[in-house]
């Protein structure tokens, strides 16, 4: 993507802080990599480039990449040894007291700390501060154009006709008295993402009953080919995006029952839905009104309705992630849980809700996508409000 140069120097004077301090060292801070277009290029030296909240962006590059930076605006110097690089970061940021870096104080957004402590300790001895980068990134490389979000829809929309054909194959499996297994399932998906047109870094999970309760569990060629059983959970995650430059990923996650429910399924179900609800409407009400809205109240928005429930302690992961060319985007996480992330939504941004209850029995969990616009805040598809019910064999 271009960097809009003014329109980060508007935001960078709008919050008092001297430049945006871009670093990178064999593809470590993928954030800057992204940012400066440099993604899949072979980079084996330090390079960093500045841009200053007014006046021309200023980079320094090694003599043997000195060509690293070319597509982007501003004056160059070439340094080779180690005493060059550090005379030439001292001239960078003459002049600035404050400089944004992908940094998180205390690594409290690990997801955002990019930028090594040897690094920040070098700047900080120039006599320069250094401060979070996190509201830049969202607005400048994590929002999303409106190209991209008509990706975004376009997959979305795929997924959803996955997961209809998924429960409906298990459905005719078992009425027909036919094993089928979690992984025969996931790998039908897979086919059906290339008839679909969608790739995905990851195959599907597919988990039943028990597998439920691990929320990273999915099934695979040698593991145990656990069979889907009558009276058993059964839940679908699954992500994708379109095969082309800049499209990003939609997320969903939907649980269906292959008959009827007990009553401690749907319960907890029930719950993880209100939670869900609960954090749209936090969203929904905050964009619709103007006010800041930060990951970490979406999480709350879930967990508070949760904890209340008598779930608390079997929610074990954030409420959200960001999305992105990667299905884990370097936006704005919905999370006051694993980390406490203050980084403000805003218009562009795309994120996953995904509450879930788990215990050794089973699990459940929902998802959906929204994408904040100017004053609106919109769920990307259908939201799931009760248990798909899969068709079994008749006694």
């Amino acid at each position: 993507m271009a960097l809009d140069i003014p329109a980060i120097q508007n935001a960078l004077a709008a919050e008092h802080i001297d430049g945006w301090l871009l670093y990178d060292f064999h593809g470590s801070n993928p954030i800057a990599v992204s940012l400066m277009g440099l993604a899949g290029r072979h980079m084996t030296r330090r390079w960093l480039y500045f841009i200053p909240a007014s006046g021309t962006p200023r980079k320094l590059v090694h003599a043997i990449e000195s060509f690293m930076l070319d597509g982007a605006p501003g004056t160059r110097t070439i340094y080779a040894g180690r005493e060059q690089l550090e005379q030439g970061l001292a001239d960078l940021l003459r002049g600035s007291k404050v400089v944004a870096m992908e940094y998180s104080p205390e690594c409290a957004i690990p997801y955002l700390a990019r930028v090594d402590a040897g690094t920040i300790e070098l700047i900080r001895r120039l006599g320069v501060r250094v401060v979070s980068s996190g509201d830049l990134v969202g607005r400048f490389e994590a929002a999303w154009s409106a190209d991209q979000i008509a990706t975004h829809r376009a997959a979305s929309e795929r997924l959803y006709r996955i997961k209809d054909r998924a429960f409906a194959y298990v459905g005719a499996k078992l009425s027909a008295g036919e094993r089928v297994t979690e992984y025969e399932v996931q790998q039908t998906m897979v086919g059906w993402f290339t008839d679909e047109g969608l790739v995905a870094d990851a195959a599907p999970i597919v988990s039943a009953q028990e597998h439920a309760g691990n929320p990273h569990y999915a099934p695979t060629a040698d593991g145990p080919q656990r069979e889907i059983k009558p009276n058993e959970v059964l839940l679908l995650d699954l992500w994708g995006k379109l095969p082309q430059p800049g499209a990003v990923y939609a997320d969903i996650t939907w649980v269906g029952f292959a008959g009827d429910p007990p009553e401690a399924i749907a319960k907890a179900f029930g719950v993880i839905v209100a939670g869900r609800d609960a954090a749209i409407a936090r969203v929904q009400a905050a964009v619709k009104t103007g006010q800041p809205i930060h990951g970490f109240e979406v999480d709350r928005a879930t967990r508070d309705v949760i904890t209340k429930a008598g779930y608390g302690d079997k929610f074990v992961h954030r409420t959200g992630h960001s999305l992105g060319e990667e299905v884990h985007g370097n936006g704005v996480h919905m999370d006051d849980y694993e980390t406490h992330d203050d980084r403000r939504l805003v218009p562009g941004t795309g994120f996953t809700i995904e509450p879930g209850i788990y215990t050794s029995e089973f699990g459940v969990r929902t998802e959906v996508n929204m994408v904040v616009g100017a004053h609106t805040a919109d769920v990307t598809g259908p939201c799931q409000h009760t248990l798909t019910k899969i068709a079994t064999r008749k006694a």
